[in-house]
């Protein structure tokens, strides 16, 4: 095998990059393939904001004429602007099962890296945390819940032979109808007495929908705001999933719990687009769009995803603070449940977040699924 690498530029290029995977998975019974449209947009900078703060470089490997991996490699200034950690990042890796691919792929995003000063890597970041973040290393058996990703099992010992090392495991938990409620049940009654906390959905309306999407902003920059990696999303880029939720969410997915009359603690679930792709092999047009907007709107995905909840971070020690979490969880959790969802994810969770994890595993939730990132000194 004669292996080069090229970065891609050209309409042919871009074809092979976001053609891989679907050669890569083709036997893979539990791989999703995305929406090639929604994909050629998000590296895309008219259309993804997170290139008003970042800037990448994009690799192909060829056999000959054969793609055979691809790879990025990034830099966020805001991360960079944060931690002042000289750290880049690599992401989007797909490849062959051949050592000699993923080495010269890992290269080239370490030699760019490099020369733009950086001094160490992370991955996979796609493009960042608020992304897909990590490569699966567990729970391979299932299908991979919108916005998080799936991978071939043989990828975690290609990269660790390059000599990255892991750098922290994020969790997925699995959160179906049949969780035990009593204790739940329990707390939120005690922590409900008092009146100090309070709940209710998310305005949906045109006069009360922005200043919605900006509190849900500030709960989750003040909530998030000492996890690792963490970088703030900014107003573009909360704009631009105000245009998803606006969309997808009915104002049940969306609960705000209230202590003290004040907003600190809000919890968001997502219908499963992955379920209502899932037979279109990327393709929207010229049908398959009219069925997932049936799938979307009517029908409904039977699965949903919980991909963000927060609670203030002055309360987050406190009891208050699990109150918060379990009640927000608790409000969107039951209407997805009553309303034909049959099973949900909840994530992804730091490994090392043992109070958020106890809170979601005391609500039965159960660990399914573990994301890795790696990193590597330059």
């Amino acid at each position: 095998m004669s292996i080069t690498i090229v970065p891609v530029e050209t309409a042919r290029q871009w074809h092979d990059f976001h053609h891989l995977p679907f050669k890569l998975y083709r036997d893979d019974p539990h791989w999703v393939a995305p929406l090639l449209l929604e994909r050629k947009f998000h590296f895309q900078a008219k259309h993804n904001p997170w290139f008003a703060h970042g800037r990448a470089a994009f690799f192909l490997a060829y056999d000959g004429t054969v793609p055979v991996g691809r790879i990025t490699a990034q830099i966020d200034h805001l991360h960079l602007e944060r931690y002042q950690d000289a750290t880049g990042h690599f992401g989007f890796i797909e490849a062959i099962d051949d050592q000699a691919v993923f080495d010269a792929l890992l290269k080239a995003a370490e030699d760019w890296l490099r020369g733009q000063g950086m001094k160490r890597a992370i991955g996979p970041v796609s493009f960042s945390l608020w992304d897909q973040p990590g490569l699966l290393v567990e729970g391979f058996d299932t299908p991979p819940s919108v916005m998080m990703n799936h991978h071939l099992p043989y990828y975690a010992g290609r990269i660790l032979a390059d000599g990255y090392t892991q750098a922290e495991d994020l969790i997925a938990y699995r959160y179906g109808p049949d969780a035990p409620t009593a204790t739940l049940d329990k707390l939120l009654a005690r922590a409900m007495r008092g009146g100090e906390v309070t709940l209710r959905n998310i305005r949906m309306d045109k006069e009360h929908f922005e200043s919605e999407v900006a509190l849900l902003l500030d709960i989750i920059n003040d909530a998030w705001s000492d996890n690792w990696g963490y970088v703030p999303m900014t107003k573009a880029e909360i704009d631009d999933l105000a245009g998803i939720l606006k969309v997808l969410l009915r104002p049940g997915d969306v609960a705000i719990a209230e202590y003290q009359g004040k907003p600190a603690a809000f919890a968001a679930i997502f219908p499963n687009l992955n379920e209502a792709i899932r037979d279109m092999n990327g393709r929207l047009f010229p049908f398959n769009i009219f069925k997932l907007l049936w799938r979307m709107k009517v029908t409904r995905p039977k699965t949903a995803r919980m991909p963000m909840m927060g609670v203030r971070k002055s309360l987050q020690s406190s009891p208050v603070g699990a109150a918060l979490a379990l009640s927000v969880i608790r409000s969107v959790r039951d209407f997805n449940f009553s309303r034909g969802v049959v099973d949900s994810e909840l994530s992804w969770i730091l490994a090392r977040n043992d109070r958020v994890r106890h809170v979601i595993e005391m609500v039965g939730g159960v660990p399914y699924k573990t994301y890795r990132l790696y990193e590597k000194a330059l």
